[in-house]
């Protein structure tokens, strides 16, 4: 996962900004640049950092010598997320991931590629994360729980042991997932929510009496939005 090569990071957004100030203080790694898309360059520069477009990057920064971290937010319900870490794997790009010193892990965690795993996270044995999943602050993942791949965690999330967290998935802020369970991919819980059986797929489960719904992706987009806080 962590091979020590230098890191470009892709975006100039507020989740960018976050990324290199983490790995460039609590990491052994070098964030040697930022890239964005040509129709978003603004300037070459960012952050004392060069900037290029990301249909050049394999010219300056080839993957055989830079990694990429990906910190894209959960829009559309992480897809936006995941089509871009499939690009940079078609692209042949290892994807770095961050593990903050100040969460709380066991030697046997098994973790994926482009996962941003932040402050205060407690992660309890047996736990495996796949690719391209954001835990934000201070969540507790039970013991033997799996998570697939796109996933994004806010904050103070509690998923109890053994749970099955599918690819694609939502928690927002204060949710509870009863031990046990398993959220089917695409799985939207709303803040506060708590889900105590198992989820269909594309379901979206709202509090205060955890009831399940419905929406469109638009609407996904909205309430994803309101329950990170």
């Amino acid at each position: 996962m962590n091979d020590g090569k230098p890191i470009v990071i892709f975006g100039i957004s507020q989740l960018a900004d976050l990324a290199r100030f983490y790995f460039q203080h609590d990491s052994d790694r070098e964030v040697a640049a930022f890239t964005v898309d040509r129709d978003y360059f603004e300037s070459d520069t960012h952050d004392g950092l060069p900037v290029v477009a990301f249909e050049e990057i394999a010219s300056h920064y080839p993957a055989d010598e830079f990694d990429l971290f990906l910190p894209i937010s959960f829009k559309k319900m992480n897809a936006v997320r995941e089509a871009r870490f499939k690009q940079a794997k078609a692209m042949s790009y290892t994807c770095a991931s961050y593990v903050s010193s100040k969460a709380t892990t066991w030697p046997d965690l098994d973790i994926g590629e482009n996962c941003f795993i932040f402050e205060d996270n407690t992660v309890q044995p047996f736990v495996t994360i796949g690719d391209n999943c954001i835990l934000w602050s201070g969540n507790h993942i039970g013991h033997h729980t799996r998570i697939g791949s796109h996933v994004f965690i806010t904050s103070q999330v509690v998923v109890s042991g053994a749970c099955e967290i599918g690819n694609n998935c939502f928690l927002g802020v204060n949710a509870t997932i009863r031990d046990e369970t398993t959220l089917a991919p695409g799985t939207l819980v709303g803040m506060g929510a708590v889900i105590t059986k198992d989820t269909a797929e594309d379901e979206v489960w709202l509090a205060p009496r955890s009831v399940r719904a419905r929406v469109s992706s638009d609407r996904i987009d909205s309430l994803s939005h309101k329950s990170v806080g």
